[in-house]
């Protein structure tokens, strides 16, 4: 069973990669708040926007930990480390699809959105642990007592107003992201929990057997 949640876990996270480099390749037309930074920190400093991403969600878990770091796991420093490089490695494959500066470019930042929305909901699912941002979240959302709700659309508009002031890429699908982004993630998230629980089952079941 642990096997299996890896495997989820680790797909998981290939699919956020994969979604974050598609609409990366679109930037044009707005990009999620974290990923506004990430490009405009990539743009006036070098490195990859996987790098850039590694190191902001490092940074995150730091401040996690000397707040409520019992919202940091494995999962969560795996996830910290390891989406960022994915998405550089389909962005360095350079076999996505290109900006056409048409209508199309929209189609390509939805398929982004949608497969992270999947990815996100799966590697949740798999129980190894809540993602860098997440825990920030709800450790922010802990200490000062705001819904994590609150807690999200604050941090993200800060988040959101710094790559802004630095060139990153802000347009209209940032302020669709949520909305499309999060009712698939509960979809996916929901799909995949009852996938783990019924093998879950399966496995007890097949014990008991054994036992008895």
């Amino acid at each position: 069973m642990n096997l299996f949640r890896y495997f989820l876990f680790f797909l998981g996270l290939t699919f956020f990669g994969l979604g974050n480099a598609i609409a990366v390749k679109v930037k044009y037309v707005g990009l999620h708040p974290w990923e506004v930074l990430n490009v405009a920190l990539y743009q006036h400093y070098g490195l990859t926007i996987g790098s850039w991403g590694v190191m902001c969600g490092l940074v995150l878990i730091i401040i996690s930990f000397f707040v409520a770091r019992s919202y940091i796991s494995i999962g969560t420093i795996l996830n910290a480390l390891c989406i960022g490089p994915i998405m550089d490695f389909f962005l360095w494959l350079d076999f996505l699809p290109k900006a056409t500066n048409t209508w199309v470019d929209y189609a390509f930042l939805l398929s982004g959105i949608i497969i992270t929305g999947i990815g996100g909901g799966m590697y949740v699912a798999a129980g190894i642990g809540a993602g860098p941002r997440d825990g920030f979240m709800l450790s922010i959302s802990d200490k000062t007592r705001l819904s994590v709700s609150q807690a999200r659309i604050i941090v993200e508009s800060f988040v959101l107003v710094v790559g802004l002031l630095l060139g990153g890429p802000v347009f209209i699908a940032t302020f669709l992201y949520t909305f499309i982004q999060s009712p698939i993630f509960q979809r996916s998230l929901k799909l995949f929990k009852t996938l783990v629980e019924s093998i879950q089952k399966k496995k007890s079941r097949n014990q008991e057997g054994i036992v008895l």
